[in-house]
Parts: structure tokens; sequence; C-alpha cells
């Protein structure tokens, strides 16, 4: 069990960088506009596209230089440019589309919206990689249990360290 739990959040490690990285880098000045503030939101940027996308190209190209028997992929055989679309704009994609029925429920951006708030970026990232790459179901049950234990940890303590406003 524990080499599944190693493996899914290796694997899903580029859609965790990509989900935090508009968030840990929002001081950045370009592309600050909204994408669509009547459907998303005015806090879902361009940026925050940019940067998810970014960040998960960095991981992926890090994973791979890397040789680990927890890589559920051959990293040096991908598209890790494609991948990175998959696993990054896939997050941001799923939190979008998260936002977008926020929007509808009219819940306030940053207001709690359980688990949808935790699971959105990893379903996003799992259903946009699944034509590359058929995650097995144990990993995404992995994901789907772990995940918001994870989001809230780094939530707090990105609240701690004052980069976001709200604990959750």
């Amino acid at each position: 069990m524990l080499q599944t739990i190693i493996e899914s959040l290796y694997f899903i490690l580029p859609a965790y960088v990509a989900n935090a990285f508009p968030v840990l880098l929002k001081k950045i000045p370009f592309g600050a506009a909204p994408i669509n503030a009547p459907l998303f939101g005015k806090h879902k940027t361009w940026r925050g596209l940019y940067l998810g996308y970014f960040g998960a190209l960095l991981v992926l190209f890090l994973q791979s230089q890397i040789s680990t028997s927890y890589a559920l992929i051959n990293y040096a055989q991908v598209n890790i440019f494609l991948f990175a679309l998959a696993l990054g704009l896939g997050a941001l994609l799923g939190d979008l589309i998260e936002s977008f029925f926020k929007r509808r429920l009219k819940i306030k951006p940053g207001a709690m919206f359980f688990p949808f708030d935790q699971l959105d970026f990893i379903i996003g990232a799992v259903i946009a990689t699944y034509p590359l790459f058929k995650l097995p179901v144990w990993h995404i049950v992995v994901l789907l249990l772990l995940t918001p234990v994870l989001h809230l940890i780094t939530n707090i303590i990105a609240y701690k360290l004052k980069m976001k406003d709200v604990w959750w």
C-alpha cells in the first residue's frame, strides 16, 4: 500500500505544483487579467494558467532527470510538454470548472466549497491525462483520499506564511 501511495503522489506532483504556483507567485506582474470574471470570478487569471503550466513542466523535467522505482511512467520517454499540458492545465481547468459552479451557486470567491475545492484539480488532471496514461484505479482512490488532507495542511501553512487570506 505504501508503494501505491508514493507512486500516486509522485505521478500527481506536477498537478499539485500547478495548483500551487498561481498562489505562490501571485505577485508576478504579468497576466493579471481575469480569464472571464463573470464565469469564473476575477481571481482566475491568465497568469495562473501560465504559471500552472510552467510549474507542471518544471516538475516533469525534474522527474525526467530522476530514476526511481516509484515512477508509473518512463518520464524520459514521454513528451513532457504534452504531459505538463495534461497534468498542469488539466488541474487548473478542473479548478476553473469548480469556480464556474461556485459562481452559479452564489458562493463567494475564496469561500470554502468542501470537498470540491480540494478535489477539483485532481479530477481535472486525471481526466486530462487519461488519453496519455490511464492511471490505475487504486492510485486514483489514494489521491481522492489523501489530497483533501494534504490540501488542507498546505493551505494552513500558506495562511500562516501570509500567502493566503484564508486557512482553507
